[in-house]
């Protein structure tokens, strides 16, 4: 029997009818969620959950849009006219060269779009779900209609959904609606009719949760969707566009002009000396093709598509090309501190309760380690006032503990996890808690609000929370944990040391949160709050308003975070590299300072940090100065971050900001680089920002600025090899016609030189690895012209030896064989002998052999396997030039084609010596412009 499509419900039918019947319809569980079995079958009969995309352009337009460009057209036209004159093997040849171009082009753009479609496709987004009554992450597109999925603040809508709770719960519909503002959703039946935008109980694919939590049963997926059967197919068709690749087209539109200007004037200065019209045609188009750098486009692609892959193997996945190029010029890179610059691996070593202080000992995630007061171990079960701060930590908690080949995971939040293993230390069990005081609701965690409330029923005979009548008379406890400021601000009271509620002294755990904090612990606030039976009488909901005052301090709990081993390495590279380097922290701003001092983050020998609280004061000037000065900013909110961002850019920096959060968007878009969270991040973060961290490491930013910096010196090399070839046989013709002398080099060998040779030695240029000193240099100036003034210098100065040399070789070899197309082919292989050693000395394997010749490699076996591993692209392309060079002038075929001839064994020798020269002009001009700068 074969499975077939069934018809896709209407969406509408599901809004009236309550959520049970929606669970009836669907055979699912609204407790358990669906079986395994049943996802099997669904998964074949729905398929996965994804849009099908429509196919890009096809292959054959792609293609032709290789000629879709103003320089190519330039040749199309000169071969349309060869043949239209009758010379057949021209046009042809004309026309061969511009075809290899876009076979080129094409495929180095298909690759480098597959390549980049590729990293796309690896981004995915997970959703929460219950299986078998187990909540497990799964990805998106392995749900089927009847899962039952959970969301919170930052996840994207996998699904359509019928929503079946909800906690505060708002989506942002805008993609779909056009409504900008969060919609408050509800789960109450709705009428059919009810319009998209007003359909509070359900929640669409494509839509992210700003605020709360809820649960839903997916009612669509895939193309069966609301946004599907809005789209029904998405183009997916990759876009290579960025400013650098705009600036090139704008750059080949003023070539054009500049080429047809030229060309037409040594045509009419030919014709005005008495020249034939025919040889001026000739001179007019072998000036055109001449300055034509038709390598240039490819060579572009290819370094853009290669620097995205590298990133990628570097943990940093782009999603936004145009950042390969920002990230190069990055002058600022604000990131966030607990998992980015830190191990994110929490242990509790403190915790302070009652007035007196405990440490604890034990690393990791592991639940081993004792307690001590004053240096002398401890039975927490003896300190009520302790026990109670654990089970504080224990049940006000949303993560829980692994254990997998032997080490302690973490599954959630970091910070949860530590008060898990502290809480098991003391021997405390989850299970047994959670069977005692069962959780009745949840505010979820919310860096607007920063902290966690969690609603507990009270069996009193089983557990005495604290030895106070007030709990222990209560029918309900709210457990409440978060940043000191928030949780301090909403007690009036705390235990002492004898377990009597007495007021609360702000100073003396304002004193204590900055001892701990200084010691780089992470301080985390616990209070709860009694709850008479009359007082929940109508709801087992909680709400904010619930905890706005009347909470118990509990005590402090410190953790530690360690600062990662490479980013401490990372954050001086980048310092090297003149790069600032600011932490944006929501942790306590002692604890940020010191964290920051072990990582080295000083601006003139001092950490210079300021809270949320100052920056809040400040007027625009203050804050542009403080942005500017400071290094540290902590318990900063997220509007504080993006005006952080803005009074940078104000400044003309450049600048790379980390977020995970939801409300860390505005600061992601903002920034010139917006870098999210691969392992952390919620997906409104993702969706945001340019780039993802599958590590979250901070190293991986700045590998991502190391390779950003690569790709624009690899193309400022390929621009500075490549249009002195141009420049130099431009000239020579240009001279030659207006001197009315035989042309040294014919538009047919032009285009070879500048098809053949550009790609086989300026390509591999985009290869190149790194170059030892660039992260020493400063960030490049974005708004730097494509050809700068040291770069245009030495342009101009390479293309005025090419013509030396053409000119030169060429005059001399026809008075000396008096055979014009041997003096042509000597010239060619001369300017090809002169280019080698231009390349190898802009190169890391000219670096390379100067350094071995220098003695700088271990052995000529070493350094050989240098040159193979790392800058083997370059020898290939050079050792490929030679071999076409030769087959260029000894084959009979190509001297047909070409109007060249074969040359002898002393002819090729003379062709050499321009090398000797190029070195000592090579060495000049690097001197004075390095080409990795």
């Amino acid at each position: 029997m074969t499975l077939t499509q069934p018809a896709k419900p209407l969406l509408h039918s599901y809004l009236e009818l309550p959520a049970t019947d929606v669970a009836l319809r669907l055979d699912t569980d609204l407790e358990k969620g669906l079986r395994a079995t049943a996802v099997v079958d669904r998964l074949v009969l729905y398929g996965f959950n994804e849009l099908a995309a429509k196919p890009g352009k096809p292959a054959w337009l792609r293609f032709l849009l290789q000629f879709n460009q103003a320089l190519l057209y330039i040749l199309l036209v000169a071969g349309l006219i060869k043949a239209l004159l009758g010379s057949w093997t021209n046009a042809a040849v004309i026309w061969g060269v511009t075809l290899i171009n876009a076979i080129i082009g094409f495929v180095q753009e298909s690759k480098a779009e597959g390549a980049i479609a590729a990293l796309a496709k690896a981004v995915t987004t997970e959703a929460t779900v219950v299986r078998e009554g187990k909540k497990v992450r799964i990805p998106s597109r392995e749900l089927v209609p009847g899962d039952l999925v959970l969301l919170t603040s930052g996840d994207k809508v996998p699904a359509d959904l019928r929503l079946v709770t909800v906690r505060n719960l708002q989506v942002n519909e805008s993609a779909l609606t056009g409504e900008s503002l969060p919609v408050e959703k509800q789960t109450h039946p709705l009428s059919p009719d009810t319009p998209l935008a007003e359909r509070v109980n359900m929640a669409y694919a494509g839509s992210f949760v700003t605020s709360g939590q809820g649960s839903g049963i997916v009612v669509a997926t895939g193309n069966g969707t609301e946004v599907g059967q809005i789209s029904q197919s998405i183009d997916q068709q990759t876009s290579l566009s960025t400013p650098l690749t705009r600036k090139f087209a704008k750059f080949s539109q003023t070539l054009l002009y500049v080429i047809l200007f030229l060309a037409t004037v040594t045509f009419a200065v030919g014709i005005g000396q008495g020249q034939s019209w025919t040889d001026m045609f000739e001179a007019a188009v072998a000036l055109a093709v001449s300055a034509i750098p038709e390598g240039l486009p490819a060579v572009v692609t290819v370094t853009l598509a290669i620097g995205v892959d590298r990133m990628a193997r570097r943990h940093a996945i782009i999603r936004k090309l145009p950042a390969v190029e920002a990230l190069g010029s990055a002058t600022v890179i604000c990131s966030d501190k607990t998992g980015t610059l830190t191990e994110n691996q929490m242990t509790v070593q403190g915790i302070y309760v009652a007035g007196q202080r405990y440490s604890v000992s034990g690393t990791g995630y592991s639940p081993e380690g004792d307690f001590y007061q004053d240096g002398e171990p401890i039975d927490p079960y003896t300190v009520p006032a302790l026990e109670d701060c654990l089970i504080a930590g224990l049940l006000c908690n949303d993560a829980h503990l692994e254990q997998k080949d032997g080490q302690w995971k973490v599954v959630g939040d970091p910070t949860e996890g530590a008060l898990i293993a502290v809480a098991r230390k003391a021997g405390l069990d989850y299970s047994q808690l959670n069977q005692a005081m069962p959780r009745l609701d949840t505010i979820p965690f919310e860096s607007e609000f920063q902290y966690m409330a969690t609603l507990h029923q009270l069996d009193s005979q089983a557990w005495g929370v604290a030895d106070n009548e007030g709990v222990r008379s209560s029918a309900y406890v709210i457990y409440l944990k978060g940043s000191v400021e928030k949780v301090l601000t909403r007690c009036c009271e705390m235990i002492d040391a004898y377990g009597n509620l007495t007021p609360l002294d702000r100073e003396l755990i304002a004193a204590e949160v900055e001892r701990m904090a200084k010691q780089g612990l992470r301080v985390l606030a616990f209070a709860k709050k009694p709850v008479t039976p009359k007082e929940k009488s109508q709801t087992m909901s909680l709400s904010h308003e619930d905890v706005e005052t009347n909470l118990i301090f509990i005590g402090l709990q410190g953790m530690i975070d360690p600062p990662r081993t490479e980013a401490i390495a990372a954050v001086n590279a980048c310092q090297s590299a003149g790069i600032g380097v600011k932490m944006i922290t929501g942790d306590h701003i002692a604890t940020a300072r010191a964290i920051a001092q072990r990582i080295g983050l000083q601006k003139d020998g001092q950490v210079l940090a300021f809270s949320g609280q100052e920056l809040e004061q400040m007027d625009g000037g203050e804050l542009t100065q403080a942005a500017q000065t400071g290094v540290v900013f902590a318990r900063v909110s997220p509007a504080q971050k993006l005006r952080l961002v803005t009074a940078l850019q104000s400044q003309g920096e450049i600048v790379a900001m980390t977020g995970d959060g939801v409300n860390d968007a505005a600061a992601l878009k903002q920034a010139d680089i917006g870098i999210a969270m691969g392992k952390t991040g919620t997906d409104v973060a993702k969706e945001a920002a340019d780039m993802l961290l599958t590590d979250d490491n901070f190293a991986s930013i700045e590998a991502a600025v190391e390779e950003g910096r690569t790709v624009y010196q690899n193309l400022r090399k390929a621009i500075a090899f490549i249009l002195p070839v141009n420049g130099g046989e431009s000239m020579t013709i240009l001279i030659s016609a207006l001197l009315a002398r035989d042309l040294p080099i014919l538009a047919l060998q032009v285009l070879w030189l500048n098809m053949v040779n550009s790609v086989t030695m300026t390509v591999p240029l985009a290869f190149e690895p790194k170059s030892d000193g660039l992260m020493q240099q400063p960030p490049r100036n974005p708004r730097e012209p494509l050809l700068s003034g040291k770069l245009f210098h030495r342009i101009l100065a390479v293309s005025a030896f090419n013509w030396i040399v053409i000119f030169g070789i060429f005059e001399w070899a026809r008075q000396a064989f008096g055979d014009v197309a041997v003096a042509r082919t000597m010239a060619i292989q001369a300017l090809i002998a002169g280019r080698v050693i231009y390349l190898l000395s802009i190169s890391e394997l000219g670096a390379a052999i100067v350094a071995k010749l220098r003695g700088r490699a271990a052995s000529i076996k070493v350094g050989g396997a240098i040159l193979l591993t790392q800058r083997c692209a370059n020898a290939i392309g050079i050792f490929c030039t030679i071999f076409l060079q030769i087959l260029f002038s000894q084959w009979g075929t190509m001297n047909l084609l070409f109007e060249t001839a074969p040359l002898t064994l002393n002819q090729w020798l003379i062709c050499l010596i321009p090398a000797l020269p190029m070195m000592v002009l090579a060495a000049f001009i690097n001197r004075l412009d390095p080409p990795n700068s």
